[in-house]
């Protein structure tokens, strides 16, 4: 236990600290990208999941150091080596799609950064997965609705282990786009799924959890509203990776989909959206001189985040705060023991 809350303790100072550096940075180099939901659109660094994963790494690493050298157990330690190596693969291929942070426009308004192209996205995020289909991680035999237990045998590493970490990294990525949004629901998601870990008797799916959450409680003191630094889709990747692996690793897959329901939801009306206007729409809004932001879309609905802005007339703040809520809500529910 005391390794645990030490390993997430070394994950939020990490980030703590790290994070003002790589904001100068970033700014020095250039790696920014407009604020849309404010006034001046200011240009803001870039790619938080940079420090969020070196904070991440370093509680990890802390907790192996523990493990080794003071218990003398090395049981896990390939396996949490395998999550470090699939996370800073998928932390580069976020931090790839950053650094085109040039500005795109769909009908007349911002839509977002340019970044890769769509196919590229889930492309560069398979190699990530390889590490964990290579230690085998994972148990086989997943309870699956309607069948009951089914065991996929050397398919599970084969298909099931890359199609998670793929299709996570993806689907987190679809929903944001608002100052500590990312981060903000990812503190809940991580935080109750490694709490949920530990009531199972899964150390490592704990320890990933619990240090990813910590870093994401650090980074917000520099992303909420108003952000000093944004996102990118190097922290959506990550977070999308830490679910899949923490999943696998500790056999809690049914939990982990309640719990991010609101991201297959959104995944769902991106689907729909692209079929529709053959394009993605974006999740943002338009700024109105009052503060608050309404959605580019009127009464249609492309994304969860335009049911929250034709909702009422609400800032980036109480958006981001609804989602929040959102999170918590289905972040619960596992605990219920209802499914």
């Amino acid at each position: 236990m005391k390794a645990l809350l030490l390993s997430a303790l070394f994950s939020f100072f990490t980030t703590l600290l790290l994070t003002p550096y790589v904001i100068k940075y970033f700014k020095f180099v250039k790696i920014t990208t407009a604020d849309v939901h404010k006034k001046n659109k200011p240009l803001i660094p870039n790619s938080a999941g940079v420090p969020v994963t070196f904070g991440i790494l370093i509680g990890l690493l802390f907790y192996v150091f523990i493990q080794v050298f003071l218990y003398n157990d090395f049981s896990h330690v390939t396996y949490i080596f395998a999550a470090i190596t699939s996370l800073l693969i998928i932390m580069f291929s976020g931090f790839v799609d950053d650094l085109n942070s040039a500005q795109i426009k769909i009908d007349g308004y911002v839509a977002g950064k340019r970044g890769l192209k769509t196919w590229q996205k889930p492309l560069l995020t398979i190699p990530a997965a390889l590490p964990l289909m290579t230690v085998m991680v994972g148990t086989t035999t997943m309870n699956i609705p309607f069948l009951g237990a089914v065991n996929f045998g050397i398919f599970y590493p084969l298909i099931i282990i890359p199609v998670g970490v793929v299709g996570a990294a993806n689907m987190v990525n679809m929903l944001g786009g608002f100052n500590g949004l990312e981060a903000g629901m990812g503190v809940i998601y991580t935080l109750s799924l490694g709490i949920f870990s530990f009531l199972h008797g899964n150390g490592i799916a704990t320890v990933i959890f619990l240090s990813t959450s910590a870093a994401l409680v650090a980074i917000l003191k520099y992303n909420f509203f108003p952000a000093r630094i944004l996102p990118g889709d190097s922290i959506t990747y990550v977070l999308g990776a830490v679910v899949a692996i923490g999943a696998i690793v500790g056999n809690i897959e049914k939990a982990a989909v309640i719990t991010m329901l609101p991201f297959i939801f959104q995944g769902m009306l991106k689907l729909y959206s692209f079929y529709k206007l053959k394009h993605f729409p974006t999740d943002m809004g338009i700024l109105q001189k009052n503060g608050t932001i309404k959605s580019k879309y009127e009464k249609k609905i492309y994304s969860l985040t335009h049911v929250v802005m034709n909702l009422g007339n609400f800032t980036e703040r109480q958006i981001v705060l609804i989602f929040i809520f959102i999170q918590i809500v289905f972040a619960t529910i596992p605990f219920l023991g209802v499914f």
